[in-house]
C-alpha cells in the first residue's frame, strides 16, 4: 500500500465515522432490499498463497451455493494490502459488494459507519443461531453493546514458524521461547544470503498486529480507558523500535523486507531463504510453495520473559476473518442465505481445514483435523495468550496511521538511517495528531 493512498484512507475514514449511515443504500433500517434475488457479488479476502489459490478454493463451493439456491455469486479475491482500502471507497460511495470478508480488527470501524447489516437476533436466527459460534469470536465483530456488524468466518492467532533445516543447520535445536534468544539465533543464522526472520514491512495491519503485541509485553496500549491515542507512550515507543531493529539493529531481518505486503516473506521462508516468520495460518502456503509439513515446525509467538499468559506476556491479537452484508444490497434475503452457507458445519470444516484456521462454530472445531499440532498451538494462544485489539470506531485508521508510522521506520532500517527512539516518538507524535484533526 502507496503512503498517499495511506492518507486517503485516514480522510475516508474520518469522514465515515462522523456521518454514520452513509453507506446505507436503498435502505437504512438494516433490512436492505431484494431487487436482484438470483445474483451476489462476493469480496473475498487472500487466505492462501496467492490470489489464483482461492479462486480454485472458493468457486468449487460457490457452484454448490448455486446449485442448492439458484443464486450465482460473482467472486473476487483482494490482496491484504488492497482490501481496507477498497472497502472505504464502497462505504464512502455506497457502491459496495453484497457480500464481504473483513478483517475482524476493522468490525468497530466499519460498524461505525452503519454501511453493513447489523446482526441482531433475528438475522443470526436467520443462519442457524448465536449460540453456535464461539464466544470471543462474536465478541471481535463488533463494538460491545451493539449488534454485531458481521458473523466470524475463520479464527486465527499468531505462532512462530520455523525452517527445522536451516535451525539445524545453525546448530539450534529448538525454537526461541523470548525475543533475547530469538535474536541471538537470529544472528547465527543471519549471514550467507540467509536471514531469520521475515517481516512484511509494507503490510500496514501486520506491523499493527506486531507492535501491538510488542506494546502489551511493556506494559503499554495505543489508547486509554477513554479510548484516546497514546502512541507516544515510553511503552508503545520501545514496542515499535524494538520491532524495526529486528532490521535496523540486530540485522536478522533482510532489507527488501521492508516492501514486503503479499506474503513474498513466506515465499522466502519456503524457498529457505528465511527461517522464521511470524503468521496467522500458514500451511497451507507452505504447502503450496512444496514444503512437507516435517520440513517446518511451530511454536507460540516469544515473549520478553516467561511464558506466554496475559497482560505483559500476551503473544497475539485476537485474529479472524468476519463475514459481512452491505446494507445496500439489492438481495438481504440471498446474502444472508449465503452466510448461512459459508457458516454451516460443513463449510466450516472444509474452509478451515483448507486455509490452517480454526473453525469459530463451535461443532465444525470437533474435526480431528484441528488437533493438528499447528492449530494446537493457535488454539493454545486463542484461549491463553492473545488479546484483542482496541474495540474503537477508530481502530482502521489507527492501523493507517500508525501502520504507515511503522512502513517508513522500515524504510529507514533498510537505507541505513539511524532508528532512534527520538525518531520512533516523531513518527507516533505525527501519526497521533493525524488521528486528533
Amino acid at each position: 500500500m502507496r503512503t498517499i493512498r495511506a492518507a486517503a484512507a485516514v480522510t475516508v475514514i474520518s469522514a465515515l465515522v462522523a456521518i454514520s449511515g452513509c453507506g446505507g443504500g436503498s435502505s437504512t433500517d438494516g433490512s436492505g432490499s431484494n431487487e436482484s434475488p438470483k445474483t451476489l457479488t462476493y469480496w473475498a479476502s487472500n487466505q492462501g498463497p496467492n490470489i489464483e489459490a482461492d479462486k480454485k478454493i472458493l468457486t468449487p463451493e460457490l457452484k454448490k451455493f448455486e446449485k442448492e439456491t439458484g443464486i450465482k455469486v460473482k467472486l473476487e479475491v483482494i490482496p491484504w494490502s488492497d482490501l481496507l482500502n477498497r472497502i472505504l471507497a464502497a462505504t464512502s460511495s455506497g457502491q459496495g459488494p453484497d457480500v464481504l470478508n473483513i478483517g475482524n480488527t476493522w468490525s468497530a470501524s466499519l460498524q461505525a459507519t452503519g454501511a453493513l447489516l447489523p446482526w441482531d437476533q433475528k438475522n443470526f436466527d436467520a443462519i442457524g443461531g448465536r449460540d453456535r459460534f464461539v464466544d470471543s469470536a462474536v465478541a471481535s465483530a463488533g463494538a460491545e453493546g451493539k449488534d454485531p456488524a458481521a458473523v466470524p468466518l475463520y479464527s486465527l492467532a499468531y505462532a512462530l514458524y520455523y525452517n527445522k533445516k536451516m535451525f539445524a543447520d545453525a546448530g539450534i535445536s529448538q525454537p526461541p521461547a523470548t525475543w533475547d534468544q530469538l535474536v541471538a539465533d537470529g544472528k547465527k543464522i543471519s549471514q550467507g544470503g540467509k536471514w531469520a526472520l521475515g517481516a512484511e514491512g509494507g503490510n500496514l495491519a501486520n506491523n499493527i498486529h506486531q507492535v501491538f503485541v510488542l506494546a502489551k509485553q511493556h506494559k503499554a496500549d495505543f489508547f486509554d480507558s477513554a479510548g484516546k491515542p497514546t502512541f507516544t507512550s515510553d511503552g508503545a515507543v520501545a514496542a515499535v523500535k524494538q520491532y524495526v531493529d529486528f532490521m535496523a539493529k540486530d540485522k536478522i531481518v533482510a532489507p527488501g523486507n521492508a516492501e514486503y505486503a503479499q506474503n513474498q516473506s513466506l515465499q522466502d521462508f519456503a524457498r529457505g531463504k528465511t527461517a522464521m516468520v511470524l503468521w496467522q495460518a500458514a500451511a497451507s502456503t507452505f504447502a503450496a510453495q512444496g514444503m512437507k509439513p516435517a520440513d517446518w515446525g511451530v511454536a507460540p509467538v516469544p515473549v520478553q520473559q516467561g511464558a506466554p499468559g496475559t497482560g505483559a506476556n500476551t503473544n497475539s491479537m485476537v485474529a479472524g476473518i468476519n463475514i459481512a452484508v452491505f446494507n445496500n444490497t439489492k438481495n438481504v434475503d440471498g446474502a444472508k442465505r449465503f452466510v448461512k452457507f459459508m457458516t454451516s458445519d460443513a463449510e466450516q470444516k472444509l474452509l478451515n481445514k483448507t486455509y490452517g484456521s480454526i473453525p469459530p462454530v463451535t461443532a465444525a472445531q470437533q474435526d480431528p483435523a484441528f488437533a493438528a499440532p499447528d492449530l494446537k498451538v493457535l488454539r493454545d494462544t486463542l484461549s491463553t495468550s492473545a488479546a484483542p485489539l482496541p474495540q474503537v470506531p477508530t481502530e482502521s485508521q489507527f492501523e493507517t496511521t500508525v501502520g504507515t508510522a511503522v512502513k517508513e521506520l522500515w524504510a529507514d532500517a533498510a537505507a541505513g538511517r539511524p532508528v532512534t527512539t527520538a525518531s520512533v516518538k516523531e513518527r507516533l507524535n505525527k501519526a497521533q495528531q493525524q488521528m486528533q484533526q
